[in-house]
């Protein structure tokens, strides 16, 4: 695939990709200077409301997202090839539930790599298409960008909610039964301290990598490094100001899945073909299909799981059980449907 910093998409931005992306930075700024302002007034949201918020986040708004993304992905693709992509997405599928049974420490610590990868490429990705890219011209660059931005979601939270980021750890763990080792339960706060010096001087060096990359490429700050120094600012703010459970919860739909969204509409207007063809009811079956796998996949893991709901009450329960069946179909999502895929990807951009 391409990693082109000017996109030629970028030229066929309307009105409705545009407010795409301006909703996700406002519903991400105005719920950091919220939070940030419930918190200077000394109140707190209840850890059952977080959660109620988390749930309908990550089921209601973003879980359908993620089944389109391969319905846009695989159309006009050919039996041949999108037999092969279910087959190992399933394969994938069922490696990491497998994990969790044997290894719960190391396979989760893999989920939250899923994490910071999802959002990081994800992003890369819509910033090649609609925010600019110009300031990261090397395949270095790059990396650290999505790093950067996909290191925001699971990073930032543990150092500034690191209680809540641990005991949630903990339950997501005891479905499988398993629980922290090592340095992270013998001292967690000086993990987290490293992770969040590592992680700043991440930011530094890519804000300043490409800070220097504009100046020397077009003798002045460029717009595309405004935006991206504005959007990774704004995520870092967003997860150090915002509880963790909540954070987390509403990243997905109201960021990721917003703006995969408007990547999707440019690239449609930049290759319209690609949409011939596919009646409504064929789209209709193909999704009902991928919900009914989607719902085996989730049945199957809490048959296999020894503690579903991990010992703690319902809600906190359903909370780590619902992140987990998230991670294990979100890896093979980024692996299968992104990294394998040569022609096109999840993340397509032309």
């Amino acid at each position: 695939m391409s990693t082109s910093t000017a996109s030629p998409v970028r030229r066929l931005l309307g009105e409705p990709e545009r407010t795409a992306i301006g909703a996700s930075r406002a519903a991400l700024l105005l719920l950091a200077v919220g939070f940030g302002a419930l918190s200077a007034a000394g109140t707190d949201l209840s850890l059952r409301t977080q959660m109620i918020a988390y749930l309908v986040g990550m089921v209601a708004l973003n879980l359908p997202h993620g089944g389109y993304e391969h319905f846009s992905n695989l159309r006009r693709r050919g039996l041949p090839f999108g037999a092969r992509y279910v087959a190992l997405y399933l394969g994938f599928v069922a490696s990491f539930v497998a994990l969790f049974v044997v290894a719960p420490l190391p396979a989760l610590a893999l989920a939250f790599g899923t994490a910071v990868a999802k959002g990081g490429h994800g992003d890369l990705r819509v910033m090649d298409a609609l925010v600019g890219t110009d300031h990261l011209p090397t395949k270095p660059q790059r990396g650290l960008a999505a790093l950067v931005r996909g290191g925001a979601v699971m990073i930032v939270p543990a150092v500034f909610w690191t209680e809540t980021y641990y005991s949630f750890t903990g339950i997501m763990l005891g479905v499988f039964d398993g629980q922290l080792a090592g340095p992270a339960a013998s001292n967690p706060e000086g993990v987290t301290t490293a992770l969040g010096a590592a992680f700043g001087l991440g930011v530094l060096a890519h804000l300043g990598g490409g800070l220097a990359t504009s100046l020397r490429s077009t003798g002045g700050v460029s717009r595309s490094w405004l935006l991206d120094a504005a959007e990774t600012l704004l995520l870092v703010a967003y997860f150090a100001l915002v509880p963790v459970v909540v954070a987390i919860g509403l990243y997905f739909p109201l960021w990721y899945s917003l703006r995969q969204s408007a990547r999707s509409m440019v690239v449609e207007q930049e290759q319209p073909d690609r949409t011939e063809g596919v009646s409504l009811v064929v789209a209709w079956g193909v999704l009902v299909v991928g919900a009914l796998v989607t719902a085996t996949v989730a049945a199957a893991l809490w048959t296999v799981a020894p503690n579903p709901l991990a010992g703690g009450s319902l809600l906190s329960g359903a909370v780590a059980f619902y992140t987990i069946f998230v991670c294990v179909i979100a890896m093979p999502h980024v692996v299968v449907g992104e990294w394998l895929d040569f022609g096109r990807g999840i993340w397509y951009v032309p």
